[in-house]
């Protein structure tokens, strides 16, 4: 079952209102039984996530004994949220360099499975047709979020754009060698960078993999594109620690099934969703 939750805010008003729907009806503790299946709720981006949970769910799901409740949740604060205060049971939405940081400054106590997908970071223009075309003093519209910063910065690198950055590098922060070309940058939350693709103030907008998928776009219409060789931002199934169960173990197994890896190379051929395993 798929249950949509339009949250755009991430503070105690979005919490109330998951925990007003609450958790799943069974607890996942129990071994997952084909008569009697094990509800796992799970909160997950609308794409690619809940797509791939609803694929699980209608074709892998009842024979491993387990129904699936996917919760959609639109922004990147709210599914850790809910973990946290056990309105759902798992989530699946984020990478690695994501949850260190939010449990790092929010102190939450998670585990991880393994990477299912990648979703390559992009950069998008109204104003130019190639990433060649970017000027000097260009402005670029890039995320706030301190996680994955550094991974639109390594990118810009990679095209030509910058130089020298770090693991914790910041768009704000470049020294003249790093930022030769001396773009400057405007931070927003990533959920709301997609509009200013075509603000005519901005150069190049650089926006997450799930918000392009969301608005219908592919990554072939961009004019940089994350490369997935070796790249260590694959999404991951989420639950707190020590909660490893039966049925979600079950769910961590399914999401690495054949079937799955078959599923997002047929839906996503041009490789805007990329299995990595």
């Amino acid at each position: 079952m798929r249950r949509t939750l339009t949250l755009l805010g991430t503070g105690v008003a979005a919490a109330l209102a998951l925990t007003a729907c609450g958790g799943s009806e069974s607890t996942p503790n129990a071994t997952p039984d084909l008569a009697n299946p094990v509800t796992v709720t799970v909160g997950a981006g609308p794409v690619p996530h809940a797509r791939i949970l609803e694929f699980i769910d209608q074709n892998l799901a009842p024979e491993a004994g387990i129904d699936l409740e996917i919760q959609e949740m639109t922004d990147y604060q709210t599914p850790n949220i809910a973990l946290n205060d056990g309105s759902i049971d798992a989530n699946y939405f984020q990478h690695l360099a994501f949850l260190e940081q939010q449990m790092t400054d929010k102190g939450y106590e998670f585990e991880h499975g393994e990477g299912v997908h990648i979703e390559p970071y992009a950069g998008f223009s109204s104003q130019h047709e190639s990433i060649e075309d970017i000027p000097d003093g260009a402005t670029i519209a890039i995320t706030n979020d301190p996680a994955n910063q550094p991974r639109a910065l390594k990118m810009l690198e990679t095209a030509g754009l910058l130089s020298g950055i770090e693991e914790d590098s910041a768009a704000l922060t470049l020294t003249e060698e790093q930022n030769p070309k001396g773009l400057k940058f405007e931070e927003n939350q990533p959920e709301i960078l997609l509009p200013l693709i075509e603000d005519p103030e901005v150069d190049l907008a650089i926006i997450n993999g799930n918000f392009i998928l969301e608005a219908g776009m592919s990554t072939d219409e961009a004019l940089v594109v994350e490369s997935t060789e070796n790249n260590p931002y694959a999404n991951f199934l989420v639950w707190r620690a020590g909660e490893e169960t039966p049925a979600i173990a079950k769910l961590e197994e399914l999401l690495h099934t054949p079937e799955v890896k078959s599923y997002i190379e047929e839906t996503w051929p041009s490789g805007d969703v990329f299995p990595a395993f």
